[in-house]
């Protein structure tokens, strides 16, 4: 019998397994990670500290950049609900998945070329298609023939509006007034700008979800019911 080709017990249990040649590499892996921290935290002023406030702020970027933006509220022109110096939190992603802006919203948007350079927070009364008109008998403004009751986000003593306006917006426009009637510029007094005092929808920033600041004044921007009775526009399909 050639016993020079039967393997020993010791040539079987000298070689590595399987197992043991991945745990090596993950090994060599993490150190690898562990010293390009090691080099980075080196490099950088302020070591662990410093890489750890940076990633903090990259992420912030990001989250500012695509996610959520905060925007402190200039003017009371959408008073009583938000005040000026309030910081709400924008919603980027809202509307960016297929969800169009709906009635009753309160959305920030980019004014250039509308309302003036700025960003502007508003509600949305109409929506592409919509036929918005000022005043019915009792003072409320009408929206596809149905009149909207807002007297639970509007501010207390204003009226509807003092501007009578008959309107249609434009597919993939919008139709925005501020809570603040008598205080608010909005749609009602471009319409004889360019666009007619309507807003493109891939204007709008984001939907303004949350009051974060001042503490006191936190809570969730919820879309009312006023407008849920309203109408589909004629040639809409839902």
């Amino acid at each position: 019998m050639d016993t020079e080709a039967q393997p020993t017990e010791r040539d079987r249990s000298s070689r590595p397994s399987d197992s043991e040649e991945i745990s090596d590499t993950e090994g060599q892996e993490g150190r690898s990670r562990f010293a390009l921290v090691s080099r980075i935290t080196q490099w950088l002023p302020g070591g662990r500290i410093s890489l750890a406030l940076l990633v903090f702020l990259v992420s912030l970027l990001l989250l500012n950049t695509f996610v959520l933006r905060p925007f402190e509220i200039p003017s009371g022109s959408m008073e009583s609900g938000l005040r000026i110096g309030d910081r709400v939190l924008v919603n980027k992603l809202a509307y960016r998945f297929g969800a169009e802006p709906r009635r009753g919203d309160v959305v920030v948007f980019d004014g250039t070329g509308y309302f003036g350079d700025a960003d502007y927070i508003k509600r949305v009364v109409g929506v592409g298609g919509d036929h918005v008109v000022c005043c019915d008998k009792e003072g409320r403004i009408r929206v596809n023939g149905r009149s909207v009751d807002e007297s639970t986000f509007l501010y207390r003593g204003d009226s509807p509006s003092t501007v009578p306006f008959d309107v249609v917006v434009p597919d993939g426009s919008l139709f925005v007034l501020g809570d603040h009637r008598s205080e608010s510029s909005d749609s009602r007094d471009h319409l004889g700008s360019p666009g007619g005092g309507m807003i493109p929808v891939d204007d709008v920033i984001g939907r303004a979800d949350w009051i974060v600041w001042p503490t006191a004044h936190w809570t969730r921007l919820d879309r009312p019911d006023a407008y849920a009775r309203v109408p589909a526009a004629e040639g809409a399909h839902g």
